[in-house]
């Protein structure tokens, strides 16, 4: 498929002055060959397909650096608890009776909700991951995926085999759509003797890490207690921040944590709206950056955010920044779109196929109308991005050159089949509805 994106503003994301007024994106299976004005593109390409508009406004595909995507079917179920008790009392008891169906459309339910909402990669970390891996190659989206495992939980050696297994069925599948990791829960559920099997295996298999890292001050207590340093300490002292590794949250960390972070090239991935729903605390976002840490945004999964919606997350990540630090100039605009694309991208190992629109990196491209009360004039558009944007204003979704949201509708996954399945599994899942329920 040849795609011409014409008469655009284009935001590539690869400088804050590159914005480029009436520009034009050309696509040529699922490689993007040409970013620049519009009047200069290249007068031989003959497109299948053109799109733009003067109020339309084109950049990188969204990434959502973690989540857990079949936590939909979760939604509104444990509101307004602390971390483990929100773990120990509600959704573990409920995950240890998911099925590999519930998990497919749950997780298809997060692919409809991301990519109608400009996400076009995710990386997740859940359980029954080849249904996981089904759902995102149906609906045309990009992801990151690594098998859960819990280190003292009964079958923690089996669960490794399955990791392995699923990184050889799946790594590099879907044209190239689906990459693998391994997924060590956190350092308190995964022991060092664990992390270093799991270690050995990254290395065999060649792949990162995908870790939840430093997330309450409870873990933080805990990890002292046993090991005598913080967490950061311990996954480094076990060789794993050796691997590439993706590490969520990063709320509670020491300057040496952070230099830790920095030294070792390990990507975070920032979760600010499920952070401070569970009131785990504000990650030190600014510190990081200016260490060089490569920082990403997740919205984590929606049984605590309690959505998809990477526009919020943006707005979100920002004011915490500024009202935490008291300077209003903290984490400006840019610096969080760069987060919610390129950041993530690297964050994932994938900067150099995804996360700016660059001639050779792959077709992940999505356009918003501007033409809307609430984005309007616009003055700055990428201020409006960040700070005034919705998920209902993606117009179109582009994913490794392919249409899969047009006008605001899903090409690949009828949404009608996925609520009403999502809505069965659910009510399984959970058995009586609460009072208010509308299952």
């Amino acid at each position: 498929m040849r795609i011409l994106i014409s008469g655009v503003t284009v935001v590539p994301v690869t400088g804050p002055a590159d914005v480029i007024r009436d520009g034009a994106v050309a696509v040529d299976g699922g490689e993007i060959v040409y970013v620049g004005p519009s009047a200069q593109a290249p007068g031989g390409f003959e497109a299948d397909r053109v799109i733009g508009g003067l109020e339309m406004v084109a950049l990188p595909g969204l990434v959502n650096a973690h989540t857990h995507a079949a936590m939909t079917l979760f939604r509104s179920y444990a509101d307004d608890l602390p971390l483990m008790r929100w773990l120990q009392d509600a959704i573990w008891p409920l995950e240890a009776k998911l099925k590999a169906e519930d998990v497919y459309w749950g997780t298809l339910l997060a692919c409809s909700e991301m990519l109608l909402g400009g996400t076009t990669t995710f990386a997740d970390m859940y359980f029954f991951m080849d249904r996981v891996a089904e759902a995102a190659a149906e609906s045309g989206i990009r992801a990151s995926l690594s098998r859960g495992l819990i280190g003292v939980a009964p079958g923690a050696d089996k669960a490794l085999k399955e990791s392995r297994r699923f990184v050889r069925d799946w790594h590099g599948k879907a044209n190239g759509r689906i990459t693998c990791m391994l997924g060590p829960h956190a350092p308190y559920t995964c022991p060092p003797e664990y992390l270093k099997k799991v270690i050995k295996l990254a290395e065999e298999l060649g792949v990162g890490v995908h870790i939840h890292l430093a997330e309450t001050r409870q873990e933080i207590e805990e990890i002292q207690k046993r090991y005598g340093c913080s967490p950061v300490a311990l996954v480094a002292r076990t060789g794993l921040l050796d691997l590439p590794v993706l590490a969520a949250h990063c709320v509670h960390l020491s300057a040496e944590d952070i230099a830790i972070l920095a030294e070792k090239k390990t990507g975070v991935a920032h979760n600010p709206e499920s952070n401070m729903k569970l009131a785990s605390g504000i990650a030190p976002v600014v510190q990081l950056l200016e260490a060089g840490v490569t920082v990403g945004l997740g919205t984590d999964g929606a049984a605590s955010n309690n959505n998809l919606d990477m526009f919020e997350e943006m707005r979100s990540a920002a004011l915490l920044q500024k009202v935490a630090s008291g300077n209003p100039e903290a984490l400006p605009a840019y610096a969080v779109l760069e987060m919610a694309t390129i950041g993530g991208a690297r964050a994932l190992g994938l900067g150099d196929k995804i996360g700016t629109l660059e001639v050779g990196k792959r077709a992940d491209i999505i356009l918003l109308n501007l033409r809307q009360p609430h984005l309007w004039p616009p003055h700055d558009v990428v201020a409006h991005i960040v700070y005034a944007a919705r998920a209902g204003d993606v117009d179109t979704v582009i994913v490794d050159g392919e249409v899969v949201v047009e006008n605001g509708k899903l090409l690949r996954v009828d949404v009608d089949t996925v609520l009403d399945n999502a809505r069965r599994c659910a009510l399984r899942l959970v058995g009586r509805p609460k009072e208010r329920s509308l299952l």
